[in-house]
């Protein structure tokens, strides 16, 4: 199987498993999700809020693949993002059983983005961003 075919795999995946998932509304939170969370800028030298994607979390347990769960600069949830090694890719590594982190559960996904990424404090090594949008692509847009 061709890596565009994992992803695309990867995304009918994810945009099926969003809105069958839903089962308990997340507030806002503004603060660490917990569940061994902790914020990205803590752990690589990286801002505290990345334009495009907002403030991210992530269980460094699970790295380099995540969740990563993104807040808007309000503190509200408005993506899930895995960061998928090219190289895992390549080698027909099984990516199942990926979770979501507590406060995304319950989430309907909006729209699903992947974007390819060379590399970058934290995941140095290609990868793709596959992104579980919880907001409208316009919203989306708007983390600047």
């Amino acid at each position: 199987m061709s890596v565009r075919s994992l992803i695309v795999s990867l995304l009918l995946a994810f945009a099926l498993a969003g809105p069958a998932a839903a089962h308990a509304e997340v507030s806002a939170s503004p603060v660490a999700p917990g569940d061994g969370f902790k914020k990205v800028s803590t752990l690589v030298k990286l801002p505290d809020f990345i334009p495009g994607l907002g403030v991210l979390y992530v269980d460094p347990a699970t790295l380099p693949v995540g969740p990563f769960l993104a807040y808007d600069r309000d503190g509200r949830l408005v993506s899930t993002i895995y960061m998928v090694p090219l190289d895992e890719l390549e080698a027909h590594k099984s990516l199942g059983n990926l979770s979501v982190g507590s406060p995304a559960r319950g989430r309907p996904v909006d729209h699903v983005e992947v974007h390819f990424n060379a590399g970058h404090p934290g995941v140095d090594r290609p990868h793709y961003h596959v992104i579980l949008w919880y907001v409208s692509p316009d919203e989306a847009a708007s983390l600047k």
